[in-house]
């Protein structure tokens, strides 16, 4: 089923970069979703994980690391940690991960799935606060759709940083990458795809009279 994945998902896409097609080939999606949902692990689609949560599509995934240009040189900062499958992903293309998972029951399946890698470090804490411990980042990696990126994460991003999510713009879902220029973020909207929600990066409601 993996190999079906990087053929007809991956490869027939834009994930062009071999580092990522390696790193996906590779890990083993479905060491991280339930037992009930292992056949759905590469599926064109999230897959549920419990705690109201799921894993984005593998081609969300795919295409945002795409983007991304992780090398070893990347001090990477993972929001949204979930159960470690993207971390591991990662820890194939970064010299060191340090992933954020606000839920604990996740971290806590995010912790044992990840226990054999050396350069991850899984915190619990909240999604829109990342992880100013270990700032700056030279990669930060938002793992689901959001309705907005927040300062306090732009503000751990090193000169010339770059940042991926997936964000609701006009009301669709759009995978962005975002460099950055002095203290602000320009953002380049690449393309609609699919992602799975991920809690933390809420708009307040406003209220009309």
């Amino acid at each position: 089923m993996r190999k079906a994945m990087v053929v007809s998902q991956l490869r027939t896409t834009e994930v062009s970069d071999p580092r990522v097609i390696a790193a996906m080939s590779h890990i083993a999606r479905e060491d991280f979703v339930p037992s009930a949902q292992r056949s759905f692990a590469y599926a064109d689609r999230g897959v549920q994980i419990g705690e109201g949560r799921a894993l984005n599509p593998p081609l969300t995934t795919g295409r945002l690391l795409n983007v991304a240009h992780v090398t070893k040189d990347d001090n990477v900062l993972l929001i949204g940690a979930a159960t470690g499958y993207t971390a591991a992903v990662l820890s194939q293309l970064a010299g060191s991960v340090t992933a954020i998972e606000q839920n604990p029951k996740l971290a806590a399946m995010a912790v044992k799935n990840l226990a054999d890698n050396d350069n991850i470090t899984l915190e619990t804490a909240n999604h829109a606060t990342g992880w100013d411990a270990s700032a700056p980042y030279s990669v930060i990696v938002i793992d689901g759709l959001v309705e907005q990126i927040p300062q306090s994460l732009i503000d751990q991003l090193a000169p010339d940083g770059r940042i991926v999510a997936a964000v609701m713009h006009d009301g669709v879902s759009r995978l962005a990458l975002g460099h950055t220029a002095g203290a602000h973020v320009g953002y380049q909207y690449f393309a609609d795809c699919g992602a799975c929600s991920l809690p933390g990066f809420e708009k307040a409601k406003s209220f009309e009279f």
